[in-house]
């Protein structure tokens, strides 16, 4: 085997298997900092020996043993004296079986842990990004339009934390659920978001792995809630999303815009489900919440054949209710969006120019401003638009497409 071959599965196994590793040492030692240490040694490992050896049988096994070995390696060097008897009970392996709850799911617990509502929320996203999803800091930093350094810190005192105040490691009681639920779900939406579109330039524009691990999670918890709205709404916009996929992205790698997709390419199953789970909802009589109004927006779009037949006065209503939920820039960037649809260019960039003190970072605004501005022939203004889209947006493909469609302005 090739060494690019050798390390393209060393990267698959990192997909599918870091999780699953780190939660396994977690349930085990009880301590992230050795689970996530260990995991990456072994993965290291694995670089150095899977080339002379060959890739194993099971390579996730392989890697939870290593890793295992890595870890309790480490507990022996560096227990003292007074941390003999924790050490020697972690090192035994002879816990006694705890209780499983409905769904016996490692990662799922995993997740739980750290969206325990003693962290910050913004801890609890990074944290679970970053243990759960094996997002890198760098990724993380991006996702939350913050410095490298102040997501890192996140994490570590996350950790130390979790530590500190022996955070349990299961699914919470079915009494403490609906509390703790909303936490998982925004962690669950940017992971899936970092799948859906990377942050990244160093990753590949869309990530199957993390928008399918996202998808799998959410099911998961809707398992555990089946009568929570926003559980339902949160999993029929991944699907309504994600059955977009095979079309997002051009063979030369260039971002497809909604309305400029293939739509037979679309996945019709995951979009029948995602239609079905909004229109349960929508019988309840009641009143939706945030990835509810979300699911039915992009319901409204999937449902129609062709992008001229999007009805966008229902996109409209929809972000409407959505402002009032949810007064965040960015939901008023997107509403913009349909507005310029349904009003116009001229209409929808005086709602996008007071966003900019918010938003100056972000590069969606500048890309949103650099499309209202070329549709009214103002040129300039919308290539020195694009230049600030193209210098902060991460993703490659992306990227790509901001720069043909600043370079076609004449």
């Amino acid at each position: 085997m090739s060494e690019a071959d050798v390390r393209e599965a060393v990267a698959a196994a990192h997909r599918d298997e870091w999780a699953r590793v780190v939660a396994s040492l977690t349930r085990r030692f009880g301590d992230l900092d050795i689970a996530e240490d260990a995991a990456a040694e072994a993965f290291a490992v694995a670089v150095e020996r899977w080339p002379a050896d060959g890739v194993p049988p099971n390579p996730g096994g392989w890697l939870t043993t290593t890793a295992n070995r890595k870890a309790i390696d480490r507990i022996r060097r560096e227990a003292k004296r007074d941390d003999k008897h924790e050490a020697a009970r972690m090192l035994s392996g002879d816990d006694p079986p705890e209780q499983l709850g409905a769904v016996d799911d490692l990662r799922l617990r995993l997740i739980f842990t750290c969206c325990h509502p003693a962290l910050a929320m913004e801890s609890r996203v990074a944290l679970t990004l970053r243990m759960v999803g094996g997002l890198t800091v760098p990724e993380i930093a991006r996702a939350f339009l913050v410095q490298e350094s102040a997501t890192g810190q996140r994490i570590t005192r996350a950790k130390a934390k979790i530590k500190a105040t022996r955070i349990p490691y299961r699914v919470p009681s079915a009494e403490d659920l609906p509390a703790r639920v909303s936490g998982v779900l925004a962690v669950l939406f940017l992971v899936f978001n970092e799948g859906y579109l990377a942050t990244s330039p160093d990753a590949d524009p869309v990530r199957p792995h993390l928008t399918a691990e996202a998808i799998r999670l959410t099911r998961l918890v809707r398992a555990l809630l089946p009568g929570d709205g926003e559980v339902a709404g949160l999993l029929a916009l991944m699907l309504l999303t994600e059955a977009r996929r095979t079309a997002r992205v051009s063979t030369t790698g260039e971002l497809v815009l909604l309305e400029q997709q293939d739509r037979g390419l679309w996945d019709g199953a995951l979009i029948a489900e995602g239609h079905r789970l909004v229109r349960e909802r929508l019988a309840t009589g009641m009143a939706p919440g945030r990835y509810q109004l979300l699911a039915a927006i992009n319901a409204v779009h999937t449902s129609a054949r062709d992008a001229r037949d999007t009805d966008w006065s229902q996109v409209v209503a929809l972000y409407d209710q959505l402002v009032r939920l949810d007064r965040s820039p960015v939901v008023a960037l997107n509403r913009a969006v349909a507005v310029a649809e349904l009003d116009g260019p001229e209409v929808a960039l005086a709602v996008v120019d007071p966003l900019g003190d918010a938003l100056v970072g972000y590069h969606a605004y500048h890309a949103t401003r650099a499309e209202l501005l070329r549709r009214l022939g103002r040129r300039a203004e919308a290539r020195e638009a694009y230049d600030r889209a193209i210098a902060l947006a991460g993703n490659t493909a992306e990227t790509a497409y901001l720069t043909r469609r600043r370079d076609a302005l004449v």
